[in-house]
């Protein structure tokens, strides 16, 4: 497992030299010049370029790509063209408010979406698969930010029941903690902040769950119709066991195996696609941040957050493949076939 561990790390070497390579040419390329945006429309010429020297922006482009990797290889990530703060402390700050998301929004894709994918498939061709076919359909072909506003006019603007942006009333803050703010108030016995924050984060969460549970169904359904007609639950049946402890007990902890993985995969999804829904919900995480650097031509903000979530997803994914190997003793890792 060690050398497998190893080994993976050392292909990720690769993978991240190629995200950063990519990254930095898209705004060296696509973006707009940062110099007007920063200074304003009316600088004159001379600022701008003296602005550019001072930034290192007039170097050559292999010199500013040498900088920014030997920069990112001992954590410094470069300074916000806007605020002149560390770029690795401006995300940072920003970071437990999108862990926080993405962490609700996996366990609700997680519980409902195995929840749907085993009715689902213990009642195959029933009412009750249309339906979950159906409701899987829809999470994956409806586009997010068109679901959050939907939630928004249905939820905030109709019935009033819930807010559409932020993350907790700014009176009910928690100062300090974890960054987490449903852990931080839970943990503080603030249970007016714990609810504050718990109502805030419903709709963001629910339409960024609703992919992830629409992948997370299909491939519960799929998996566990594949473990039900294996031998060893039909032996189950045969003995006399109760349908609902055959399909509990032999059925669907083998059949969790691959959505295990599916659920891992997600969750690194998630922490790196929540831009739209952050956007959308005026949530304070690094999604809705980087979508403003994008529009300002912030170049190290962005590339440091897209190395950062770089490195989550490489992360994830190892993690996952070790926990797989856990869950299930078949698997080895690290030798030769044959």
């Amino acid at each position: 497992m060690l050398k497998y561990v190893l080994k993976r790390i050392l292909l990720a070497i690769p993978v991240l030299l190629g995200v950063s390579i990519i990254v930095f040419l898209i705004m060296r390329v696509f973006s707009a010049d940062p110099a007007p945006v920063v200074l304003g429309q009316h600088a004159t010429a001379e600022a701008m370029e003296a602005w550019r020297d001072a930034n290192g922006l007039n170097d050559p482009i292999l010199v500013q790509y040498f900088n920014f990797l030997t920069g990112a290889l001992t954590g410094n990530l470069g300074e916000s063209y806007y605020t002149h703060a560390a770029v690795t402390d401006e995300l940072l700050s920003r970071f437990p408010a999108t862990v926080e998301l993405a962490l609700v929004a996996i366990i609700i894709a997680g519980v409902v979406g195995v929840a749907l994918g085993v009715v689902s498939a213990t009642h195959k061709n029933s009412p009750v698969d249309g339906l979950a076919t159906i409701l899987a359909l829809v999470g994956v072909s409806m586009p997010i930010f068109w679901l959050g506003v939907l939630f928004i006019i249905l939820f905030a603007g109709v019935l009033h029941v819930l807010p559409s942006s932020g993350r907790i009333d700014p009176l009910l803050q928690p100062v300090g903690g974890t960054g987490l703010y449903l852990l931080d108030t839970l943990l503080s016995g603030d249970f007016e902040a714990f609810v504050d924050a718990a109502r805030h984060i419903v709709l963001p969460a629910l339409a960024l769950s609703m992919y992830s549970m629409a992948v997370i169904t299909r491939m519960t359904r799929s998996s566990m119709l594949e473990t039900l007609n294996e031998d060893y639950v039909r032996t189950a049946r045969a003995k006399g066991l109760k349908r609902g402890r055959v399909n509990k007990h032999h059925a669907l902890r083998n059949a969790m195996l691959p959505v295990t993985t599916v659920i891992g995969l997600q969750l690194g999804s998630l922490l790196g696609g929540a831009m739209l829904t952050e956007t959308v919900f005026a949530w304070p995480g690094i999604g809705k941040y980087v979508v403003d650097c994008i529009l300002k031509s912030d170049y190290p903000v962005v590339q440091g957050a897209v190395l950062l979530i770089a490195v989550i997803f490489v992360v994830i994914n190892l993690v996952v493949d070790v926990i797989y190997a856990y869950l299930d003793p078949r698997i080895t890792y690290g030798k030769e076939e044959g």
